[in-house]
């Protein structure tokens, strides 16, 4: 599974962004999957997930802020990102567990395909 993750930018304090992510495998998949971030000198940490049923998941700093949603037909990932805060400056990682599952997880060893990443910069 090859994962393409886009969306990230530079943004004020504040601001929005959403961030997407396409997978490579087959549509309607519903796939397990999560969104990651690290950033310079901290370990990564797991954002936000979802199961195969569309159970969400959200780290506490980010409940109420982020929304992890996904388009099934276009096997597509997405993450909204509200109320930005300086804090949340990062590089942002798409995952996929590579099979279907019911209860999220924001654990990053219970991932197994990642993608590149995209920079989020927020000042």
């Amino acid at each position: 599974v090859q994962l393409v993750e886009s969306g990230g930018g530079s943004v004020q304090a504040g601001g929005s962004l959403r961030l997407s992510c396409a997978a490579s495998n087959s549509p309607n998949s519903r796939h397990c999957m999560g969104w990651f971030r690290q950033a310079p000198g901290k370990e990564r940490e797991g954002v936000a997930a979802i199961d195969t049923a569309d159970t969400t998941q959200y780290v506490g700093s980010v409940q109420g802020r982020f929304t992890i949603s996904r388009d099934n037909a276009k096997n597509t990932l997405y993450l909204q990102m509200n109320n930005l805060t300086e804090e949340d400056t990062a590089m942002y990682y798409c995952a996929s567990r590579g099979t279907r599952c019911y209860g999220s997880s924001v654990a990053p060893y219970d991932y197994r395909y990642w993608g590149q990443g995209t920079q989020v910069t927020v000042s």
